[in-house]
């Protein structure tokens, strides 16, 4: 064991000594500069994987085209990506997260808690709608592969709708205007039935195709955020 005085002096010559203010501010401004580079590299990846989906209304393209696209290198590309399927997981991510942005914004000058509730389920309703003429291979080719495949991610990509459609409920029961239960379960239930609902839409059934309406969609969610509290 060492004699207390050079204990002492260990510890003291152990303790780092702290760097000038300058020089953090440097280290910090030079950190913020590569971020941003990085963060417009990978932009203009997503927006050259973009244009090719939108031109060929596929996702079958290939990672070269997208380099291409983006007038940068392939090295660059995996420096930011392991492949296109995380290119494209980035790209639904982010057509999800602007999705849950937009119902934010739309319910927030509300003051009714149910009638923001209602507002989010049409808009997620509309978005979820297939459209005569519009191809969004993003969702209806490269979504179900990854339902199938990758149900982890799917459940991931969704957080930021999750946690929308949670605390919109959560206010609601908070406000009495619906019976308290569980939220986060009950969110999760509402999202689901409103994107099938939507997807399967004019559907023929038994030979006649009647569309859903939004009213009828948010009755029927009304009706069972109800019926599953009656207890």
């Amino acid at each position: 064991m060492l004699p207390l005085k050079w204990s002492i002096v260990l510890q003291v010559t152990a303790v780092p000594e702290e760097q000038p203010a300058w020089r953090q501010r440097a280290v910090e401004r030079s950190t913020r500069a590569a971020k941003l580079r990085a963060e417009q590299r990978v932009q203009r990846f997503l927006d050259a994987a973009q244009e090719l989906i939108q031109e060929k209304e596929t996702t079958d393209f290939t990672v070269q085209e997208v380099v291409d696209r983006s007038k940068q290198s392939l090295r660059s590309f995996y420096q930011h990506f392991d492949g296109k399927h995380e290119l494209l997981l980035a790209l639904f991510e982010d057509a999800l997260n602007t999705s849950a942005a937009g119902i934010r914004v739309a319910t927030a000058d509300s003051e009714d808690p149910l009638g923001r509730l209602r507002t989010a389920v049409e808009i997620l309703y509309q978005q979820s709608l297939p459209h005569a003429g519009v191809q969004r291979p993003l969702f209806s080719d490269f979504a179900l592969q990854l339902l199938v495949k990758h149900p982890a991610q799917v459940a991931t990509a969704h957080q930021p709708l999750l946690t929308v459609f949670t605390e919109l409920i959560e206010q609601a029961e908070d406000a009495g205007a619906l019976p308290a239960g569980k939220p986060r379960r009950q969110a999760s239930l509402v999202m689901q039935t409103v994107m099938f609902v939507a997807q399967a839409n004019g559907v023929p059934a038994d030979n006649h195709a009647h569309a859903f309406t939004p009213d009828e969609v948010w009755d029927f969610i009304l009706g069972g955020l109800w019926g599953a509290n009656r207890d």
